[in-house]
This record gives structure tokens, sequence and C-alpha cells, in this order.
């Protein structure tokens, strides 16, 4: 039986999140840089492939999909001023190279029979990795200091949820015989290596315990 009278933590297990919370405000501020620089990536990179993508419903998918990370982007940009950083642009910028390289690795399938590939680098990859580090931000913030990030965080999660969800669906419908099935997941580990290394869209610490 447990015991009433040990002291427990002031959060469920799940949430690693500490009193008064563990960023200050230098540190969201390089967070909120490269979230920013991501999602200005990802919106490139999704609209890059509207004009090219051959299946109708995946190009208009991404159509709309593109214009959600354009705007958590400028919603990034636009916090960055109020966490007492008045040139935004000298904050949006990758965490490491490797990050730099991640990007380019995930852009690389251009070929107009690379749809799979496309979808598994932003969907079964890039978007799993935003919703890890916006959560584990938004978890281990102050709600009390930091809620102008918080409701950002919030509003982000809805959308890359959403996202997340639409290319999965995208993919179960592309991805037909086991060949394909090699494919998706050759390129999503290449991708994942990628991610690993760089230590996440914010770098070593992304999610913690670095």
């Amino acid at each position: 039986m447990a015991d009433p009278y040990k002291p427990r933590a002031p959060f469920a297990p799940w949430d690693r999140r500490q009193l008064p919370g563990l960023f200050d405000v230098e540190e969201t501020a390089r967070r909120v840089g490269n979230y920013k620089w991501a999602e200005m990536k990802l919106f490139e990179s999704l609209g890059g492939w509207v004009a090219t993508v051959p299946e109708l419903d995946v190009k208009m998918r991404l159509g709309t999909h593109c214009y959600h990370h354009a705007w958590h982007a400028e919603l990034w940009h636009k916090r960055l001023p109020e966490l007492r950083e008045m040139n935004p642009d000298r904050l949006t910028v990758p965490p490491n190279d490797t990050m730099v390289e991640f990007v380019a690795a995930l852009t690389e399938p251009e070929d107009a029979g690379l749809t799979i590939e496309k979808l598994v680098g932003v969907y079964r990859v890039f978007i799993p990795h935003f919703v890890s580090a916006y959560t584990f931000h938004m978890n281990n913030t102050s709600e009390i200091t930091d809620a102008p990030t918080i409701r950002t965080l919030k509003l982000a999660l809805v959308d890359e949820f959403d996202d997340w969800r639409d290319g999965e669906m995208m993919l179960q419908s592309l991805i037909e015989t086991p060949d394909e099935v090699d494919r998706a997941a050759a390129h999503q580990a290449r991708l994942e290596k990628l991610l690993v290394a760089a230590g996440g869209i914010a770098g070593p610490g992304t999610i913690g315990g670095n």
C-alpha cells in the first residue's frame, strides 16, 4: 500500500516539468529560434513539392499543410522580440550543422516517383520530432512566466497532430507492396539517424536527458 506520508512529485510521472520551469529567457529564445528555422524549412519543402507531386490528393493536402508551418514560423518570429531578442533573424538558425544535413536529406527526393520518400521524411520523422520537442517544452516551462510560449506551443501542436494523422493516412494509401514497405523503412531510418545525431529540432537536450 502506498505511504500516504511520502512526499509526491508535483506533476504526473510522464510530466517532467519543474517549478518554476527549466528554461530561462535566453534558453527559451534559443529554442524558439530553432523552432522558427525548422518550421520555415518544412514550409519551404512542402511548398516546393506541391508543384511536382503527381498524386492530386497528396498535392492538395501538402498545399494546406505547408501554410500551417508558415503560420507557426510567423508565431515564433513574433515571440522572439517578446523574449528581449529584438533581432529575430539572429536567432533564426539551426542548432547545428547536422540539422542542416537532415533538411538537405529530407528534400533530396525530387523525382515524381518518390512521393513515399517525401511523405516519410515529413510525417514519420520530422513532424513527430516537432510533436516531441513542443510537448517537452510545454511540459517543462513555467505557466506563470512563459504563458505566451505555452499558448503558441498548444496552437502549433493542434496542427502538428492533425497533419501527422493526414500524412500517415496518405502513406498507408500509397504503400502497397513489400518493396514499398522497404523503401519507406530505409528512408525513415536514414533520416532518423541524422536527427538523432543532431539531438533533435533544438539540438542536444531537445527533449531533455542530454
